[in-house]
């Protein structure tokens, strides 16, 4: 975006990540969001990256955000679908689970509630056209049954993401379809 004469500015937990982004010249807050500090102006857009399911207390978080935010401004969330058929099936097999990482998850459903009672209005749902998570979900039921090789080589497979969404495309458009996929991302905005 910075590309395209936005100005940015982050938020990184990873304090070396964060000195990365910092040394190529961007604003980067090293830290949780609940401690990072009011920006100097409101935001037209706010984006969270598999980020949400992290935050101890995400209600909180998307009042903070809330409040940093432009009226009419967007916020687009990206994070694991808790309500595709996967998580039914695989259960603690579930790729997306990653405890003790994933503090929270969410469906749809809840993530409206979550967004409502922070401030936003939930606009719109993009269920993404990755299929990798279930592979890798397969990955850690095999290895559970007795098959370490062959499933530690499916729970690999998101390393090699680029390649494998590509050959699995079709099939993740048509499971997008149904709201399938593993991960969705959200658009909210401003109430």
């Amino acid at each position: 975006m910075a590309g395209q004469s936005w100005q940015v500015e982050g938020i990184e937990f990873s304090e070396k990540a964060a000195q990365a982004a910092k040394k190529l010249g961007y604003r980067v807050h090293a830290g949780p969001l609940e401690t990072a500090s009011r920006p100097d102006e409101p935001f037209d857009l706010i984006i969270g990256w598999m980020v949400l399911e992290h935050l101890h207390n995400p209600v909180g978080g998307l009042q903070k955000l809330r409040e940093w935010a432009k009226p009419g401004a967007w916020l687009v969330l990206s994070v694991p679908n808790a309500a595709s058929q996967s998580f039914l099936f695989f259960k603690n097999n579930w790729y997306d689970l990653h405890l003790p990482n994933h503090l929270y998850h969410f469906t749809p459903h809840t993530l409206e509630l979550v967004l409502e009672a922070s401030g936003w209005k939930l606009e719109k749902i993009y269920h993404q056209r990755i299929l990798v998570n279930l592979i890798a979900s397969t990955g850690y039921f095999l290895r559970d049954k007795g098959y370490a090789k062959l499933g530690q080589k499916l729970i690999d497979v998101p390393q090699q993401a680029v390649r494998w969404n590509y050959v699995l495309y079709p099939l993740a458009w048509l499971f997008s379809v149904f709201g399938q996929t593993g991960r969705m991302t959200v658009w909210a905005r401003v109430k």
